[in-house]
């Protein structure tokens, strides 16, 4: 900064201006020293910063995985609006694993992060009690969770399901067969299929064991779990998927096995993955605003850790999206109507 300052021919408090608060100069005083600064390829001490602001500018963001498309536009959004804000985003992941997610956050703020997004609320007790102890903000996403004991920016996964399923019930189906994510360590994916529980309990219908599959969130692994849905009897009218690449893989399998789609049988997905729409036929799933629901939890995070006044908890509305893939159950696979006693 001295070298700077002395090409320049100003202070080291004004290159200090300059770099934190270049509205505070003038445009040609600006102009000048970002020059000299271009010319000796100056870079800040983020250490020293740091150690002046007590902050590193840097946040880090757990996520199970990156092998999903909505994490990977979670990641961006997420980015850009931290950006805005001259925070630096570090990426962790924890394949599902608690015990994973409690190493990688312990490393991340022993590293300087200043705050933590984490997905749900599912976490490792030990891991919420350091962040307690360390006051470390943290924000959980993906999920709803309205009070202040913690900050939550998502919606209610229940909600979301059980209304999607409640479309299938309106259609007439009543064979309906969930494909899940696996539910150990993923509140998201059980309380979706909690949602689908209580949409087809509230007209007398359980969700036994063999019409609830559970797979990782995979093309080969859908294929796989889709087929063993459809070797029951009776064979299920519908399919309500975790996420959109479980509908993505149950769709593949059905053409495979000469279903066709929504005639045979009615696949319906959750995320709303740009592919959805793309697809022949269509997906019918629940959209999810991820990019709005990243931005906001980044707004929350800068809030929490320069102390300024936010909600904790913020609801993002998500929506059931009509496509091809879902239709009225065929009339010769209709529930047969219960003779009177």
């Amino acid at each position: 900064m001295a070298d700077v300052a002395r090409l320049a021919d100003v202070s080291t408090a004004t290159v200090s201006r300059v770099l934190s608060r270049p509205d505070s100069v003038s445009d040609s005083l600006r102009k000048t020293v970002a020059r000299v600064i271009a010319q000796l390829g100056y870079v800040p001490d983020a250490g020293a910063r740091a150690l002046m602001l007590r902050r590193s500018g840097t946040v880090g963001a757990i996520f199970p995985t990156v092998d999903n498309a909505i994490f990977a536009n979670a990641i961006e959004a997420f980015q850009r609006r931290l950006a805005a804000s001259d925070t630096q985003l570090l990426l962790a992941t924890s394949g599902y694993d608690p015990a994973n997610e409690m190493r990688q956050a312990i490393n991340l703020v022993t590293r300087g992060a200043d705050g933590l997004a984490l997905c749900g609320l599912q976490h490792h007790p030990e891991l919420l009690r350091f962040l307690h102890q360390r006051r470390v903000p943290c924000v959980h996403l993906m999920i709803y969770h309205p009070g202040d004991d913690c900050i939550s920016v998502g919606f209610d996964n229940i909600e979301a399901s059980r209304q999607a399923a409640q479309y299938l019930i309106d259609l007439g189906h009543r064979h309906i067969a969930m494909l899940a994510g696996v539910m150990q360590n993923n509140d998201r994916a059980t309380h979706r299929v909690e949602g689908v529980r209580q949409a087809l309990a509230s007209v007398g219908i359980e969700l036994t064991p063999e019409r609830l599959v559970e797979r990782a969130y995979g093309l080969a692994e859908a294929r796989t779990g889709l087929r063993e849905l459809m070797a029951q009897r009776p064979v299920p009218t519908a399919v309500v998927c975790g996420n959109d690449v479980l509908a993505f893989g149950a769709m593949l399998e059905a053409a495979c096995l000469g279903l066709e789609i929504p005639r045979d049988v009615s696949i319906l997905g959750f995320d709303d993955l740009e592919m959805a729409r793309h697809l022949q036929p269509a997906l019918t799933t629940v959209r999810v605003p991820t990019e709005e629901m990243w931005s906001i939890a980044a707004d929350r995070l800068i809030a929490a850790i320069t102390g300024v006044p936010f909600p904790h908890s913020t609801k993002v509305d998500v929506a059931l999206i009509v496509r091809q893939s879902t239709g009225p159950v065929r009339a010769d696979l209709r529930e047969a109507p219960q003779t009177p006693t």
